[in-house]
């Protein structure tokens, strides 16, 4: 078994209900996948198959859970909604499928991992163009330099500027903002320029 000594520190840093459990699935997958290969993701034991996860392990003050990464695919709808993982809140080795179940749904989610590619979200819908207020608009209209900028800029962008300026609720805010955007624009400026490269 290829341990990573960094999953020993988790274990031993674990509540001591949990430190049994997630012994016992460590060695269950060894011996499901002895090819596994042991590491870190997100401050979390997770257990690697040609450098992608096949599972992972996370213990809480109370509860630890053990995540087939492609879990919903391995059990279909049986997974369960109370934490992460598929099992549910595991507070005993009880809660845990038998060796014998355990090892099948680890060999099933290697072969999984080796055979399908893993299902892509569906693309969402591009969002349609910003709407800009008619004052915003003549503004854009009124300058070259802050049009040509604003035009330059992504969709996200132009979308900030818009909503920004169409949530105004009075006519002086509106006003204000549309004087402000026009000013960051002639310099090129994003709306939230300040924040970029924090």
């Amino acid at each position: 078994m290829s341990a990573d000594p960094r999953i020993d520190a988790y274990i031993a840093k674990a509540q001591p209900f949990a430190r049994p459990i997630l012994e016992h699935v460590r060695k269950r997958i060894h011996a499901a996948v002895p090819e596994v290969e042991e590491s870190i993701k997100w401050s979390a034991p997770a257990f690697l198959l040609d450098g992608r996860i096949l599972l992972m392990m996370a213990c809480f003050k109370q509860h630890m859970a053990l995540n087939f990464w492609r879990g919903q695919e391995l059990r279909g709808g049986a997974a369960s909604d109370e934490a992460m993982g598929q099992f549910g809140r595991i507070t005993a080795m009880a809660d845990l499928p038998g060796d014998a179940e355990l090892e099948r749904l680890i060999r099933e989610a290697a072969d999984l991992s080796r055979s399908a590619p893993a299902p892509r979200k569906a693309k969402a819908a591009p969002k349609p163009a910003a709407e800009l207020h008619a004052d915003f608009a003549a503004a854009l209209d009124g300058d070259e330099a802050a049009k040509a900028a604003f035009e330059a800029f992504p969709p996200g962008c132009r979308r900030e500027y818009a909503d920004w300026i169409a949530e105004a609720k009075r006519e002086e805010t509106r006003a204000r903002r549309i004087a402000t955007a026009m000013g960051n624009l002639r310099e090129g400026k994003k709306l939230h320029w300040k924040y970029e490269g924090c």
